[in-house]
């Protein structure tokens, strides 16, 4: 069974904008800065930039509610987008969020270590990320 399930983690990068389409919906934008990994010989931590979108009402309003450079948790799916006219095409890759929720950063335990390259993490299921009983 095919699956296309993103989870993300990382920091809301700007306040959302939004715009309405042609076709009378709006469409809300945002970016979500994600740390990699450490890895060997990175005198630094690299991070990748998300770009991020939702025509869900709820998802917007959620996001209305956080502030900038907060960390939050998401879940979506990868969407591909095709611009311009024939001969130029430009591919744009993009999360479309189902969930979007502030990441409460009280520590109250520690966290694990993070699994080796050897032990790749158990994915967690949408529901339980969604807080779907």
């Amino acid at each position: 069974m095919d699956r296309n399930e993103v989870v993300l983690v990382g920091r809301l990068s700007a306040v959302p904008e939004q715009r309405s389409m042609p076709s009378g919906d709006t469409l809300t934008t945002w970016k979500v800065i994600v740390k990699r990994r450490p890895g060997p010989g990175r005198s630094r931590r690299p991070c990748d930039i998300v770009p991020c979108v939702t025509f869900d009402p709820e998802v917007a309003d959620a996001l209305a509610a956080i502030e900038a450079r907060t960390m939050i948790e998401m879940t979506g799916s990868l969407r591909s987008r095709i611009f311009g006219p024939n001969g130029a095409k430009v591919w744009r890759y993009e999360v479309e969020a189902k969930t979007v929720a502030p990441v409460d950063q009280t520590p109250s335990e520690p966290s694990p270590e993070p699994p080796g390259p050897s032990e790749p993490a158990a994915p967690r299921s949408v529901s339980d990320l969604a807080g779907v009983p």
